[in-house]
């Protein structure tokens, strides 16, 4: 099984997995075959890439560190959560509106033990590739794949369950204060004014004054909202504070919050790959992020997982059949197709062995 890019998908090709709504429902059971009108519909819905099963990936099995059943639960409570909370915070806050977002966050508390569970008993590093799902709301999205990544990054720090479980509602609930931000703002493909900076700014603030009322919550967790976007130099938002100014939590899903980001595929610009990302990270290393929290995220995920489509500077296509712990960003790979993109033999090369340091990755087909 591997994962591939929908458009570069023909009629006939096998489903590997399901495909699942942001509701958590499944629009294509896995085994599937699709055909041109199932591949242009999934397109319109916003689906860019796909598990497939073919010869060429026979025998690679995604390993998966948070199953995909449960990923679906928490991608929906997250969309039905934040839905209800700025429907019933949109305007002047009430008692019916703090209960209704009390209601949301014992959700959201219950969701996030389920996925520290998975993380601590099954997985010895997070596999990068989630479900294939549609993406109605970066937001959303964005909210689930922090808190995955910010649980594990808490785990690596050796923390107790009790902190683990705050740095998780904080990392979920970090931009809460986005969904009173204009969505044209939010999806704007071109630079921002001053003054649509200014609104997308006040998104730390928003979630903060919400977070800080609700009874059910730590303080901690609005802090997390508010702190996420200072930095280590204090030239972040929105109060300038540095160093250990900033509450420990937020240093940790701040480094999460801007991978995520940064790989992730937007309306105004494209994803970065993997490596990019965690190189972007390391060139703020002391200035915004803390340099402890990048060592320890660099070695707690897998930036190209099992099943990754890739393309390598020689031209030549593959597969990721292993991840190596002791080489971040070179993985094993089997190669399918040569430089010149004809089909052959499938064999296996290990981009950490010394004899492959001139190779690099340059595509990630699916994660573009």
């Amino acid at each position: 099984m591997r994962l591939v890019r929908l458009d570069r998908c023909q009629s006939g090709i096998k489903l590997g997995r399901a495909i699942y709504s942001e509701k958590g429902k499944i629009l294509l059971s896995k085994g599937t075959k699709l055909t041109d009108s199932f591949i242009n519909r999934l397109k319109n819905l916003n689906i860019y890439s796909v598990y497939i099963e073919d010869e060429s990936s026979e025998g690679i099995d995604i390993v998966e560190s948070i199953p995909d059943e449960l990923l679906n639960e928490a991608s929906s409570v997250i969309t039905e959560g934040l839905d209800k909370i700025a429907e019933m915070n949109g305007t002047r806050p009430t008692v019916q509106s703090m209960i209704e977002t009390e209601k949301a966050i014992r959700t959201f508390q219950k969701i996030f033990k389920d996925i520290m569970s998975c993380l601590t008993e099954n997985s010895k590093i997070l596999n990068l590739i989630a479900t294939t799902k549609i993406h109605d709301s970066h937001v959303y999205t964005h909210s689930l794949n922090v808190t995955i990544y910010s649980c594990q990054l808490a785990i690596k720090n050796g923390l107790p369950a009790k902190k683990i479980e705050e740095i998780g509602l904080g990392a979920l609930l970090h931009d809460l204060g986005k969904i009173f931000v204009s969505p044209e703002i939010l999806n704007k493909p071109g630079r921002l004014t001053m003054e649509e900076f200014q609104e997308m700014k006040s998104h730390s603030e928003l979630g903060f004054n919400i977070l800080r009322k609700v009874h059910e919550l730590p303080l901690v967790v609005a802090h997390c909202a508010l702190q996420h976007h200072e930095r280590n130099d204090g030239a972040g938002y929105p109060r300038g504070i540095k160093g250990e100014e900033i509450h420990p939590y937020a240093k940790i899903i701040s480094v999460a919050d801007v991978f995520d980001a940064v790989t992730s595929h937007r309306v105004y610009r494209p994803a970065m790959l993997p490596h990019q990302g965690m190189e972007l990270l390391y060139s703020g290393s002391g200035t915004q992020f803390d340099v402890n929290q990048l060592k320890l995220f660099k070695n707690c995920i897998a930036i190209y997982p099992q099943g990754l489509t890739v393309r390598l500077n020689d031209r030549r296509l593959g597969i990721v059949t292993k991840y190596n712990f002791h080489s971040v960003g070179r993985p094993n790979i089997r190669i399918i197709r040569d430089e010149d993109n004809q089909e052959v033999t499938p064999y296996e090369i290990d981009l950490s062995e010394k004899e492959n340091l001139t190779l690099e990755i340059v595509e990630a087909d699916a994660l573009l």
